[in-house]
This record gives structure tokens, C-alpha cells and sequence, in this order.
């Protein structure tokens, strides 16, 4: 592995609690092992009560000027990508999608100024049902990306969701590709790459051929039968249908 992806919330219920020095050690375990901090996922799973595109104008601001503090904490650990998923942070409220559309678009389009300057990308990521209710596919997601048209706000792809779709991953891939930043490799059975019936050689071959260059980073939900194996199969598994 080249890197590691970092939940923040797995350093203390808020952020804002973890210290200059702090972030500088992170950064430099990572280093010392030989990893780069690839990216940050599960931003708003704590500290609680957050939500993206709620009607409490308090809540709201509070969720971006949050989004904010984790904006400067990526560029402390020197992690250029924020994958934006946060189902609970973002289910909609009295089945309205339009009014939570253009909140969620005006709290994104918000923090760019702050992408910008830490150098930080931020990544929508679609999450079909039951995981989530709103931008559940990937053409939302991608949709959200184009509206703010901004080349610090990108997409994120995730085989499992994509898996989840009426189209063949591999195509979903092909169109969206120009707007993809990070992507994420997990088998539709929720463990990792290789451990399940889903196949990644056209996947590989669909981020290939589009010229794809960011990272592919393992995700699971499932830890069986436990992490090292999956950690280490997994990427055996991805170097073989990358042809690496």
C-alpha cells in the first residue's frame, strides 16, 4: 500500500480537540511507515448533531463551519482528499429534495475558498438506498460536482455503490471518469476486493483507459475473517487485475 485513508472522528469526538503536535505526529506515523495520508472519509459521523442541508440554519452553519475545521485538519496531515459520504448527515427532511439540493450545493460551494487554500480536494460520494436518500447514484452525485464546477469539488466513486446501480459499473465509470478524484474498492458484499462475486477487471480496465490518477483505496465493512488478511489479499488481488 502507498497510503492510508483516515476517519477523523477515530481521534477524539471533535477535531478541534486534536493539537498542532498531534496532527503533526499523525502525519509523521504515517511517514514513518512508508504511507502518505491519502484522504479523510466519514466527516460528519461525529461530533453529533450535524447535517448538511437541514432547514436549522444554526445546525447548517455549524456543519460548515465544521466542515471547515476539517478542511485545515487534511491540510495538517497533508491528506488531499475529503471523501464527502455522511448518510446520517445528510437524509433528507419531509421528502424534500429540491430545498435540500440548494442547501446542500450553497454549504458546499462555501467552503471552497478554504479547499482552495489548504490545497484539499472535497469528493461527493453517491450511497444508494437503504444506506442513504439523497444523491444515491452516481449521475446525482456527479450532477451536485457540476453545478459547483469547481476543480476543488470532485467525485468520488465506490464499487459497492456502483454495484448498486442498473448499469455495469464499468460504464458508469466510463462516463463520469473526467470528474472522478478518488475511488473506492470493496466488493458488493460489503468486504473487500476479491472476496466476493464482484469482478474488478473491467473495472480496472474502465479506470484505465479513461486515464484515472488518483488513488484506489480499499474500503470494507465486513472485517471477516480479519483485517490483516483482507488488507493483504485485497491488494494482491487489485495488482493482479491492474496488471501490476
Amino acid at each position: 500500500y502507498d497510503g492510508v485513508e483516515i476517519a477523523p472522528f477515530t481521534f477524539g469526538p471533535s477535531i478541534e480537540d486534536v493539537s498542532a503536535d498531534r496532527r503533526r505526529e499523525i502525519k509523521q506515523i504515517a511517514a514513518d511507515c512508508g504511507l502518505e495520508i491519502v484522504g479523510l472519509h466519514w466527516l460528519l459521523a461525529s461530533p453529533p448533531g450535524l447535517h448538511i442541508h437541514t432547514k436549522n440554519s444554526a445546525v447548517r452553519r455549524r456543519t460548515v463551519d465544521y466542515l471547515k475545521v476539517l478542511i485545515d485538519f487534511a491540510g495538517d496531515v497533508g491528506a488531499p482528499v475529503m471523501v464527502f459520504g455522511s448518510p446520517k448527515q445528510r437524509t433528507l427532511e419531509d421528502g424534500d429534495v429540491k430545498g435540500a439540493w440548494k442547501r446542500t450545493r450553497d454549504a458546499f460551494g462555501s467552503v471552497l475558498l478554504d479547499l482552495e487554500a489548504r490545497g484539499v480536494t472535497l469528493c461527493q460520494e453517491s450511497l444508494p438506498a437503504p444506506e442513504a436518500d439523497f444523491i444515491q447514484t452516481a449521475a446525482e452525485a456527479a450532477r451536485m460536482v457540476r453545478e459547483i464546477d469547481h476543480p476543488r469539488f470532485r467525485l468520488m466513486l465506490d464499487a459497492k455503490s456502483l454495484c448498486a446501480e442498473d448499469r455495469p459499473p464499468a460504464e458508469i465509470i466510463r462516463e463520469f471518469c473526467p470528474l472522478v478524484e478518488h475511488f473506492h474498492a470493496n466488493d458488493a458484499n460489503r468486504r473487500g476486493p476479491g472476496f466476493g462475486e464482484t469482478d474488478f477487471v473491467p473495472i480496472a480496465a474502465a479506470l484505465r483507459e479513461c486515464g484515472f490518477g488518483g488513488c484506489v483505496s480499499v474500503e470494507v465493512f465486513d472485517y471477516t475473517p480479519d483485517p490483516e488478511t483482507i488488507a493483504r489479499e485485497s491488494l494482491r488481488y487489485l495488482r493482479r487485475v491492474f496488471g501490476e
